[in-house]
């Protein structure tokens, strides 16, 4: 399987980063800044049958006409300012309606290019559904010039999502209150959005922060502007890219340097999620560094190691945990063309094809944004691959200057740097690739990753949260699927994505070439509560035990509440039994209604059944008429089915007991047992 990465060659002043993944949603949350940008969105795909895509922000619709897209028909929106990005300390520290959604009926790229006339530019790619989490940690750069800002921003995917974040020390944010403390919750719908922002402080305050939520969001990271070079006075750049959340991080990564040659101004970022993280260089088996969780570690750019005779150097980064990783590039060894990239980490089920990158030498510096080649563009494209791929770039090898070039400490991979790439962009090999890129323009510099960020087999929903109505996906870049439900396979269920039926752990084991299968982590399925509605005629007090429509779990009692109490009368719950009892009020005329909601739950240890129900009573006269049947005789007596005797109206439901004797009757004692064949001949009593 082969991997690439492309990467763009900056000429003067100004770098960013680039990520990419095919996918048919994409979620891209604000970010703050000091200054201004244009920014257009940048959409293509593989599909030769067109289709539209459409743009929300704060769930309305963006694109007033369709935006129709296909294969070398690239598309290009601009996004105001008013619904990306912000420099108000107000807007800040609050919950804001910023950010952007796309969604299209089938999978494409989009990458949002911004540019700040021609000193400064970048381009943030959404990583699609991977990109979606609970769990990520913040990454920005240091810096030495107190000028420059960190932001952070988080754009919720459903209503009422949960958001914690936890940072370590005193920061003083834009637009928050004083006495913070290290912790803040909020609570966001969808399309809503929160933004930290603060100074950098000489250092990098907020590098590390942990954001923990119930339900998926994304993460937008950076520094707008920022400056991780020895010189502060040389200028600064936007450093910005979209995370991923911890469960799609690796541990084995390799970079191929830039375009500066400083040690200050290229390398790497790592960031722990877990306690005595070892970090490693190049095959070494001595780390360079032990990190706990939230700690972070820069890597000189000096250990990047030279490969050939052609100018052609890597890097291979290893962990003893899954980590995230951040190339520090730039153009020229200039401090004013700074931009980091998110590192997708090696892995065997990397895609095999990327198809397609759209214009990649392009960037909104036209009229009004208008997609334009920018004077002196170059783009350098660099492709990481596994060892012994056949690799094409628009159906064309790669020559034998651009690669393959080993990667010292890891003889499975091997990198590629192919200067001069234009237009759209087809990546393929026969063993898994991934792509980036670096490079840019006279004054301003972009790069990053296009594609791997779902190498990481996870299961998600597609849609719905519970059953009925959820549906399960994985990736569609797999060759085969297998679902498990509690560890067993579900015939027939082999495609990428999955309808639950019965609640439980599900799992899916994915295959890719001759990578070994792997199963992803299990995803807990709830059935949802049941809402159910019945009637219930009575002509006095009524005992009511809870009973499941469906589901076959023991009802426990202890889980019974009545939810909303009558007004005609007064319900009593029973908590040992779960059993309530009804007692209209004294008075109620026929025909009174009267209305109990009560909900209660299964004795499950995990995959509890629960129910609602709305019961409507009806309270109805009980009436009673004598009745006579008759029967062939025998000896003055006969055999009778006194069942077939209609003495009430069969309005209200009924449970007949009959006896020899009204004595009997009142006592309740001698009850007829076999009423339906009864030897008598005489008046009986019910």
């Amino acid at each position: 399987m082969k991997r690439f990465l492309l990467s763009l060659v900056l000429i003067f002043l100004s770098f960013s980063s680039l990520f990419a993944q095919r996918d048919t949603e994409h979620w891209i949350a604000p970010y703050y800044y000091s200054m201004s940008h244009t920014q257009a969105l940048y959409l293509s795909t593989d599909s030769v049958t067109p289709f539209d895509v459409t743009i929300y922000s704060n769930n309305v619709a963006l694109n007033t006409t369709p935006i129709t897209i296909s294969k070398g028909n690239p598309k290009t929106f601009v996004v105001p300012n008013a619904n990306i990005n912000t420099n108000t300390p107000s807007e800040a520290f609050n919950v804001i309606t910023k950010g952007l959604y796309l969604s299209a009926p089938k999978p494409f790229f989009c990458t949002m290019r911004m540019v700040q006339n021609t000193t400064h530019a970048e381009i943030l790619t959404s990583k699609g559904k991977a990109g979606l989490g609970k769990l990520f940690y913040v990454a920005n750069t240091p810096s030495t010039a107190t000028s420059n800002t960190f932001t952070a921003g988080i754009l919720a995917t459903e209503n009422n999502t949960v958001v914690t974040v936890t940072w370590n020390g005193s920061i003083t944010f834009f637009g928050a209150p004083t006495g913070l403390g290290n912790t803040h919750t909020v609570t966001l719908n969808k399309g809503e959005s929160f933004l930290f922002a603060g100074n950098t402080s000489g250092t990098a305050p907020f590098m590390g922060a942990k954001i923990v939520s119930d339900k998926p969001i994304t993460l937008t990271n950076g520094n707008v502007n920022g400056n991780f070079g020895n010189s502060t006075t040389a200028g600064s750049d936007s450093i910005l890219d979209q995370s991923v959340p911890v469960e799609r991080l690796g541990n084995t990564f390799a970079m191929v340097r830039t375009r500066s040659s400083t040690a200050d101004l290229e390398g790497a970022i790592v960031i722990a999620t877990e306690n005595n993280t070892q970090v490693f260089l190049n095959g070494s088996t001595t780390a360079v560094a032990t990190l706990n969780e939230g700690q972070w570690y820069r890597i000189s750019g000096d250990n990047y190691l030279l490969q050939g005779t052609s100018g052609h150097y890597n890097m291979l980064v290893s962990t003893s945990k899954n980590v995230y990783v951040y190339q520090l590039v730039s153009v020229e060894n200039s401090s004013a063309t700074c931009g980091f990239n998110y590192i997708p980490p090696l892995n065997c089920f990397l895609p095999r094809k990327i198809d397609e990158i759209p214009l990649i030498n392009e960037m909104p510096t036209g009229t009004s944004g208008t997609s334009v080649v920018p004077n002196g563009t170059l783009i350098k494209l660099n492709v990481i691959t596994e060892a012994g791929a056949t690799v094409l770039v628009n159906n064309t090898p790669p020559t034998a200057a651009q690669g393959p070039y080993p990667l010292t400490g890891n003889t499975a991979w091997v990198t590629y740097a192919i200067e001069g790439v234009i237009g759209n962009l087809v990546i393929e090999s026969t063993k898994a690739v991934t792509a980036g890129i670096n490079g840019g323009y006279s004054t301003s510099g972009y790069g990053g990753y296009f594609a791997g960020f779902s190498s990481v087999p996870i299961i998600a929903k597609q849609t719905g949260d519970c059953i009925p109505g959820i549906i399960l996906e994985v990736d569609d870049s797999y060759e085969t699927y297998q679902w498990f439900l509690n560890n067993a396979p579900i015939a027939g269920a082999t495609s990428h994505t999955y309808t639950p039926t019965v609640a439980g752990n599900y799992t899916v084991k994915v295959t890719m070439g001759t990578c070994p299968p792997v199963t992803t982590p299990v995803y807990k399925v709830f059935s949802c509560l049941q809402q159910t509605t019945k009637t219930l005629f009575i002509c006095g007090a009524k005992t009511i035990t809870p009973t499941f429509t469906n589901s076959s779990q023991t009802l426990q009692p202890s889980s019974v509440q009545i939810l909303t109490q009558p007004t005609k009368g007064t319900a009593t719950l029973n908590p040992n039994t779960g059993v309530i009892t009804y007692i209209p009020n004294p008075g109620n005329p026929p025909g009174t209604t009267d209305v109990i909601v009560y909900r209660f739950c299964g004795n499950a240890t995990e995959f509890v059944d629960c129910e609602q129900v709305t019961l409507n009573l009806s309270l109805v006269p009980f009436v009673v008429n004598d009745r006579t049947i008759y029967a062939c005789q025998y000896a003055g007596k006969g055999f009778f089915n006194l069942t077939s005797a209609t003495v009430t109206d069969g309005v209200v439901q009924t449970t007949k007991k009959f006896y020899p004797t009204l004595a009997d009757l009142n006592a309740g004692t001698n009850q007829i047992t076999n009423p339906t064949n009864y030897f008598s001949g005489q008046d009986l009593y019910m």
